[in-house]
Parts: C-alpha cells; sequence; structure tokens
C-alpha cells in the first residue's frame, strides 16, 4: 500500500489538538489492514518527521434506530503517532 492510502486523513479535535501541543502526538484515522510498522513509514514519508512511537485503537462503528431498522456506520482504525521532540506537524 502506497502511504496515501493507508493514512486516510488527521484528525483534528478538541483533544488531539490539546495532545499535539502538550505531548507532540497526533492522531490520524488510518486504513484497517495497516500495521503499525507500515502507519509509521506512511507518516515518515509523508510528513517528513522522525516517529518515536504508533499507537492503534479498532473502533467499532455506531448502531442507530432509524425507520426501517437498525443501522451500523463503518468501523474505524485510529493511529496516535508520537514524534520525536524536536519534529512537528502543521495540520492546520
Amino acid at each position: 500500500m502506497h502511504a496515501t492510502e493507508i493514512i486516510r486523513k488527521p484528525l483534528v479535535t478538541e483533544k488531539a489538538t490539546v495532545d499535539s501541543s502538550e505531548h507532540n502526538r497526533y492522531a490520524f484515522e488510518v486504513d484497517r489492514r495497516a500495521t503499525k510498522a507500515d502507519i509509521r513509514r506512511a507518516i515518515e514519508e509523508l510528513y517528513k518527521v522522525r516517529v518515536a512511537g504508533v499507537a492503534t485503537q479498532n473502533r467499532k462503528g455506531e448502531s442507530r434506530r432509524m425507520r426501517y431498522g437498525r443501522v451500523t456506520s463503518a468501523a474505524v482504525k485510529r493511529a496516535i503517532v508520537k514524534l520525536h521532540p524536536e519534529d512537528r506537524i502543521e495540520l492546520i
């Protein structure tokens, strides 16, 4: 897989913004098939930074009731990437 296929989008939430400014950790939505090594390689290639560590979360889809029954949104994989103390990513 190419780096642009692995990293779907950066997550810009209030919690992720605080985490990036205080702890130098950034959150991304990634492909569900990607491993931690794939994610590390893709971040280093796309943003030209050094990755210190990668943590992943598999988040199941939410179930909602609709008029015609239950609908489940798609499951998502998130990656929290810790960078080297000298490196930064400008997302905004």
